[in-house]
């Protein structure tokens, strides 16, 4: 059975008490109602309620409703996320505004309308449920963020190319600016982002990771921006959105090369103004978010206009971080199996396995199409399926390399038959084809966008 809302409703006057809440009861809602708002505190340290209706005038004959505010104040520093609704006589109608500048969210006039006082109690409602979302996510990516990157583990390798990524990092993350990351699927561009958040003056609040690719082009307002009751055929309820979600932290979007050019003004709008619309609303919020953003576009492409609008990238790139792909940085791959090999140990539960020489060696000599993302899955696989104590180069099953220029017998006779090995071929030559550009390598395999991103977590070439 679904908990009914709760509202608590304080005012010195008994006969307003008893309308609103036989109004409140009738309507569905459980009302609790208070005439002394000295007994606020203890009210409130009991149970909290889902919205407070909160008279102005405590004081006959006090125009400046300083009890009111008193108490106004009271709730917005110990209880921020619970919406307060102000109700006031006709003339205090300056002083409600001036306690909507101190937290109340709105207010109504004495006597009330019935149907307006419901409406604005149930978008009081909405939005304590969506603070406290709010609050709830950004607790549970702070936690992911820590479990997921702990400092000791956030970036490994000690080659020229790493050292160089590293050093960049440590000189952007204690700023504000907007980061761009680049580099092919796999090389760990949301590590890198998690890394910026943790050194930044924001790693107390929430990392939220959006990826901008598997967001259908009709929800992407919805999904970024937030909605209202009714606002189309699906919104339930009141819901906030990722940028709202992630106030005052940082919001890492994913994949941002990939988004369709007609909702790119949209993002440029909101990275300019710092403000998002919900869906359904008119009125404007602030949002105070660090934005870092990724691709695996080329720069050549997203430099061009017809691709990717030149001043959203101005925008998001104010300092750029560029990743080399594993193959550009060999030295560090026996330094990442064997922390891969000490990851697994634990999560599996087993003492840490040996490696032979051989292995390290073809680990080192295989160009890893998917990246770090790609040897990360083939240790697991290794792990997981192996039964000596010593892994050897068969235990990874690493592809024979594609042959450079030869006749289709030849490509046939190297490339493996198996349906499998098939789909990740045809898969990573259509994103090699098309430069990373998921809409256009999804064109080309005849798939959706949604559908070829869930192949490509299959084969480890996010």
């Amino acid at each position: 059975m679904t908990e009914k809302p709760y509202v608590l409703v304080v005012d010195d006057d008994p006969d307003i008490l008893t309308a609103a809440r036989l109004m409140l009861h009738r309507d569905g809602f459980e009302a609790a109602t208070l005439q002394d708002p000295a007994t606020l505190p203890a009210v409130l340290e009991k149970r909290l309620p889902d919205a407070i209706v909160l008279d102005l005038n405590f004081n006959v004959g006090d125009a400046s409703c300083e009890t009111g505010l008193k108490w106004l104040s009271f709730i917005v520093e110990h209880n921020p996320d619970v919406a307060v609704v102000i109700i006031t006589a006709h003339g205090d109608v300056a002083v409600a505004v001036e306690a909507m500048k101190l937290g109340a969210i709105d207010f109504v006039t004495k006597p009330w309308e019935n149907a307006k006082f419901l409406a604005t109690i149930r978008a009081a409602i909405g939005l304590t449920s969506a603070r406290r979302e709010a609050d709830t996510l950004r607790t549970k990516n702070k936690g992911l963020s820590q479990s997921l990157t702990p400092p000791s583990q956030a970036l490994i390798g000690t080659s020229p190319a790493m050292l160089k990524v590293i050093d960049l990092i440590s000189r952007a993350a204690p700023s504000e600016a907007n980061v761009l990351i680049l580099g092919e699927n796999g090389t760990g561009k949301e590590v890198v982002a998690r890394e910026i958040h943790r050194l930044s003056t924001r790693s107390e609040n929430v990392f939220l990771p959006v990826d901008l690719g598997s967001v259908p082009d009709t929800l992407f307002e919805s999904e970024l921006f937030g909605h209202k009751k009714g606002a189309f055929t699906d919104a339930k309820a009141d819901r906030i959105g990722r940028f709202e979600a992630a106030n005052d932290g940082t919001i890492f979007l994913d994949e941002i090369g990939n988004l369709p050019q007609h909702l790119q003004p949209k993002m440029l709008s909101v990275l300019e103004r710092r403000e998002i619309v919900p869906v359904g609303e008119t009125r404007a919020r602030t949002i105070n978010v660090r934005v870092l953003a990724a691709t695996n576009m080329p720069r050549d492409r997203l430099v061009d206009e017809d691709v990717f609008r030149q001043d959203l990238l101005y925008r998001i790139n104010t300092v750029t971080i560029t990743l080399p792909p594993l193959r550009d940085r060999r030295e560090d791959i026996p330094q990442l199996v064997d922390h891969f090999l000490g990851t697994y140990a634990k999560k599996y539960g087993q003492a840490k396995r040996r490696i032979s020489n051989k292995a390290i060696q073809d680990l080192t000599d295989y160009d890893w199409p998917g990246n770090v993302r790609a040897l990360l899955h083939a240790i697991e696989r290794a792990l997981i399926l192996c039964t000596n104590e010593m892994l050897e180069p068969d235990d990874f099953l690493l592809e024979a390399p594609h042959t450079p220029a030869g006749g289709a017998k030849d490509a046939v006779e190297v490339r493996s038959l198996n349906l499998e090995d098939l789909e990740h071929d045809a898969i990573d030559d259509a994103l090699r084809k098309h430069a990373g550009n998921i809409s256009r390598a999804a064109e080309e395999l005849g798939l959706t966008r949604a559908s070829l991103y869930r192949r490509m977590s299959k084969h480890g070439l996010e």
